[in-house]
């Protein structure tokens, strides 16, 4: 494949497992990604463009032929501008990013032996040159962390920040799910400034804006470590984007009330057995169909 089809398909999260290591081997696979992080902090202002042109052509009409002076402040203003961007662009964060395609997991480890095992459809990513000073890493997913002693060490979300010194513990965050186990140590979530203090088998979840708590378990790592995903009282809209994860799969399921609370679990290695373990307990049937499974009633 083409580099410029794989640079799209990348922008579109559309990547193979195969492509996006094909991806990762492009010479200028480090300055893509930090291309990435860098647009993020650009906006482009908001322009009336029926005002910009009027004064643009009203400016033409009453401008003076001569324009002599107007070349050296132009040249200014481009040195300037180049200068800017310059030096925005070299003062961003130097982000080091790991993600995951459908059906992968991967393990990292991090600048102070600290270990991340990544789930299906994820991705981390942290500054490894201010790690000594501040450890901090982006999560988008799902993650297993296994801190290393030292200082604050912190992971951040769209819905919440977990914040630890030593410790074990799982952090979901997909779409409307926000769900953090503790394994090991203790945890600290904060969400819209309240803070919860986990201990060892606590858990702390936000499901659509509400909070909820399971009662606590002992448990020494998460399922999904081991190729099977857990579920207590989630809907069953969740347990189906997550078998689309793990499985690389479209799930169909018109007329079905995906609403309905599951609690189980199904595996990554038998995609039969998964689908058993998912429709017996609701009574429905499933027809593969190439890339898709379309969930019947029974």
């Amino acid at each position: 494949m083409k580099r410029e089809e794989l640079i799209q398909k990348w922008l579109d999260h559309a990547l193979t497992p195969e492509e996006l290591e094909a991806f990762k081997q492009l010479d200028d696979y480090e300055e893509l990604t930090k291309m990435q992080t860098a647009l993020q902090y650009f906006k482009a202002p908001e322009v009336d463009v029926n005002s910009a042109y009027n004064t643009v052509t009203t400016t033409k009409k009453d401008t003076p032929k001569s324009t002599t002076w107007l070349m050296p402040l132009l040249k200014i203003a481009a040195i300037l501008v180049i200068g800017f961007g310059t030096y925005f662009y070299a003062t961003l964060p130097t982000l080091t990013t790991h993600e995951t395609v459908v059906a992968h997991k991967t393990r990292i480890e991090l600048p102070d032996t600290s270990e991340v095992m990544l789930n299906a459809v994820s991705s981390v990513s942290f500054d490894k040159d201010t790690w000594t000073d501040k450890r901090e890493v982006n999560l988008n997913g799902e993650a297993y962390f296994k801190v290393a002693k030292g200082k604050t060490f912190s992971v951040l979300t769209d819905d919440g920040i977990v914040t630890v010194l030593g410790t074990e513990f799982n952090v979901k965050q997909r779409n409307h799910l926000f769900e953090v186990f503790c394994y090991e140590g203790s945890v600290k979530v904060t969400h819209n400034d309240k803070s919860v203090v986990l201990s060892p088998g606590e858990s702390y979840g936000i499901l659509n804006g509400k909070e909820f708590r399971y009662e606590k378990e002992n448990l020494k790592e998460p399922t999904w470590i081991r190729n099977e995903s857990s579920f207590k009282s989630l809907p069953l809209q969740e347990v189906i984007q997550e078998f689309e994860r793990q499985y690389d799969v479209t799930v169909e399921a018109k007329n079905i009330d995906t609403s309905q609370i599951v609690t189980g679990s199904f595996t990554h290695t038998n995609i039969d057995t998964a689908l058993q373990s998912i429709t017996l307990p609701f009574n429905l049937k499933y027809q593969k169909k190439q890339h898709s499974i379309i969930l019947k009633r029974d």
